[in-house]
């Protein structure tokens, strides 16, 4: 029960977080008004389209929909790393506000059912850039890996309520009203989120974000467009493709988040059997089942978010996927109608910590100028492992029956992630807060940076203990480090003066290496001390490469030479 009661307060803690800060409230508030009509709206379109050709019908227009996406989310990805990720959000918003608004028209006036089809297709591809700049975006409104964690968390949640809202506000609808008033309602929807994502402030600027030291092989970020002059165009659509190969984390990860949705995708086909085979509902058992799962997903939601800060992010992930897995062969040997709703209700809770883990691990290791396009081709893979997945499944049916379907796929998938843990506890620890990022962060210098930024330079960081009367730096040497006290006390004197005195959080050491002079003072312990220090070429690199970190710098330079 203590625990329990540590993971709500853990929990409750990471959301309050979450919603004091504006940008990520907004974004949420956002996205959960979008989701919720997007759901109305797929069951109005499916009701619409079952009206107009039977299961056929849903069945083409969903594959053609998936097949669609697929295709255009590495193209549309692009338009995150070249312009405002804030403008994309409003824009795909209004724009698929618009062709939603004209569906609704031509439904309300009877059109021929290929130009209504055509037109949902196309709001669906209008969509494809609206999740990978929001995942580029988020970065650069957290101020740490854990409130990145809690917000990717609560949108997951989100997501999971607006499943359950969504479905159940479009029924309604459709009840009292029609499909042409729930559209409406989702262009509503749409215009609330664009006028939300407007009043979003990015806290740290239009920067690039680094990855994690030695945690990825992607290539650097050079700047706010990861286009450069001489990128082809065939080159630029391809760098989230090329920025997941070329790092092994970044492969590993996605692979194994592809592998979990061909689970996803045959879903759609085994719930159907497992409730006509399994329960006593027949094929109306589905929604129920699809009701187990949501009641899982809301509860995993905030299990994910009340993890955020165990450092656990990769292993955390790879169980998440081991129980998309364990569960079919639950029911392959049980297969019975308890251990059916069980299965699914443990598939709920498993994914948005997969979901939350997945993206959080890609926003970290990835350099921002490719993060929109590594999204992009993330999604395309995503897409492709439910389409697999769902062809597999009738036809693993056919061939095996229900019970050997599940239990090949359930072992398939476990297969796949149990040989990736090792990776996976190597990852947690590459991930986890570096020691002295708080200590970091304390230092005024160094406080306009982004938080991945910050976290890269504290990756950086060495450490020193030093004894009571031990000089750290001597008067005229050459300067190689920048220190800062972690605990202890220092004195600074010049030709025998005292200068100042340094406890923990003060830094020292800096002006040798901006001025590129000797040492201008000598720094001794007062007491047995512990120093983290970043050595000469990091310090000026973490200087140089933001403007105004650069100008802190070199005002507290002017301050302190005529003192010296």
């Amino acid at each position: 029960m203590s625990r329990l009661g540590d993971a709500v307060g853990e929990t409750g803690r990471s959301l309050s977080t979450v919603f004091r800060n504006p940008g990520l409230r907004r974004i949420n508030l956002a996205f959960a008004g979008s989701a919720i009509g997007d759901w109305a709206y797929a069951t109005a379109i499916a009701v619409w389209a079952y009206g107009v050709g039977g299961v056929t019908a849903v069945g083409v227009f969903g594959t053609v929909r998936l097949a669609l996406m697929a295709i255009a989310s590495p193209f549309t990805a692009t338009l995150a790393d070249r312009y405002s990720r804030k403008m994309i959000m409003i824009g795909c918003d209004l724009t698929r506000g618009s062709i939603i608004a004209i569906n609704a028209l031509l439904i309300w006036k009877d059109a021929p059912p290929g130009i209504v089809f055509t037109l949902a297709a196309l709001a669906a591809v209008v969509a494809t850039p609206f999740r990978p700049a929001v995942a580029a975006l988020l970065p650069s409104l957290v101020d740490s890996p854990d409130e990145l964690t809690a917000s990717n968390g609560t949108t997951s949640t989100i997501e999971s309520l607006a499943i359950f809202v969504g479905p159940a506000l479009g029924g309604l609808l459709l009840t009292v009203a029609s499909i042409p008033v729930v559209a409406l309602f989702d262009v509503l929807t749409f215009v609330w989120s664009a006028l939300l994502v407007s009043r979003i402030v990015v806290t740290h600027g239009d920067k690039v974000a680094v990855t994690v030291p030695g945690a990825s092989g992607a290539p650097p970020a050079e700047g706010p467009h990861a286009a450069k002059q001489d990128e082809t165009y065939f080159q630029e659509v391809t760098a989230g493709f090329r920025s997941i190969a070329a790092s092994r984390d970044l492969t590993m990860i996605s692979l194994v988040y592809c592998a979990q949705t061909v689970v996803a995708g045959a879903s759609a086909v085994f719930s159907i059997e497992i409730a006509v085979q399994m329960t006593d509902f027949g094929a109306n058992g589905v929604g129920y089942l699809d009701s187990a799962f949501g009641v899982g997903a809301i509860l995993g939601g905030f299990v994910a978010i009340g993890r955020a800060a165990t450092r656990k992010l990769a292993s955390d992930f790879g169980v998440g996927v081991v129980f998309w897995a364990l569960p079919l062969l639950l029911v392959a040997v049980l297969p019975q109608a308890a251990p059916a709703f069980l299965a699914m209700a443990v598939i709920g809770f498993a994914n948005p910590i997969v979901d939350v883990n997945a993206s959080t691990i890609l926003q970290r290791l990835t350099p921002d100028a490719v993060l929109g396009r590594v999204f992009g081709a993330l999604d395309t893979g995503l897409i492709t492992g439910m389409a697999l997945g769902s062809m597999l499944m009738p036809l693993l049916i056919h061939v095996a029956g229900l019970r050997w379907a599940l239990a090949i796929l359930g072992l398939g998938i476990a297969l796949v992630v149990l040989p990736a843990f090792p990776r996976f506890r190597r990852l947690d620890v590459l991930l986890g807060e570096p020691e002295g990022l708080p200590l970091l962060r304390r230092v005024p210098l160094f406080s306009p940076l982004e938080p991945q930024r910050l976290e890269a330079i504290a990756q950086q960081l060495g450490r020193r203990e030093v004894a009571a009367g031990e000089v750290v730096i001597r008067e005229g040497d050459a300067g190689d480090r920048f220190y800062i006290v972690e605990s202890g006390r220092t004195t600074a004197t010049h030709d025998g003066q005292v200068l100042s005195s340094q406890g923990p959080g003060d830094p020292f050491g800096e002006i040798a290496l901006l001025r590129d002079v000797p040492r201008t003072a000598t720094v001794t312990a007062d007491e047995p001390s512990v120093l983290l220090f970043l050595e000469r070429d990091a310090f000026l690199a973490a200087v140089r490469d933001d403007d105004e970190v650069s100008t802190r710098a070199d005002d507290l330079v002017s301050r302190r030479i005529p003192t010296y």
